[in-house]
């Protein structure tokens, strides 16, 4: 079960590329700004089509998950998330866990309370590593955004 709430789902299973994208560009198109779009899809070009469409328009994969009715679920959210002022970045890509963890937190002991860190992280654990360990350390969560397959940016409050 996702986190992650859909407002509509279309189930392309069964159709090739790009034939997933279109009708994911149709549907998205009559969603409110915000509203979430899941795309069900077992065409192997889906994913690489889909994040390429999405870092041209104003439209943003949060998440990948494989279904258990088969194929690959897409959380499409129809606009970016709201800019936030971001106080510092920490790119650790390449690194496993509990690296990204390590490193965010000394880089969030030298931050005042409010300011925000962006980390990027491709660690295989790292997306369900950060919401726990943000709760336990008194950290906020403000978003959390897949850039790419199995590459995250968490948007880190301090407490």
């Amino acid at each position: 079960m996702s986190q992650y709430q859909a407002n509509i789902i279309l189930d392309m299973k069964g159709l090739s590329c790009p034939g997933p994208l279109v009708g994911a560009k149709r549907m998205v198109n009559d969603l409110e700004s915000g509203q979430v779009l899941l795309l069900i899809s077992d065409c192997p070009g889906t994913q690489d089509d889909l994040f390429s469409w999405a870092k041209q328009t104003s439209n943003q994969v949060l998440h990948t998950e494989k279904m258990p009715q088969g194929g690959t679920g897409y959380y499409i959210q129809k606009g970016k998330a709201e800019e936030m002022q971001v106080h510092a970045s920490l790119d650790i890509r390449g690194v496993l866990c509990p690296g990204p963890i390590v490193e965010a937190k000394k880089l969030l002991n030298g931050m005042q309370p409010g300011e925000v860190l962006k980390l990027t992280s491709n660690c295989p654990g790292i997306s369900s590593d950060i919401p726990g360990w943000a709760h336990a350390t008194g950290m906020t969560i403000l978003g959390t955004v897949e850039i790419a397959p199995g590459e995250y940016d968490f948007y880190i409050r301090k407490g």
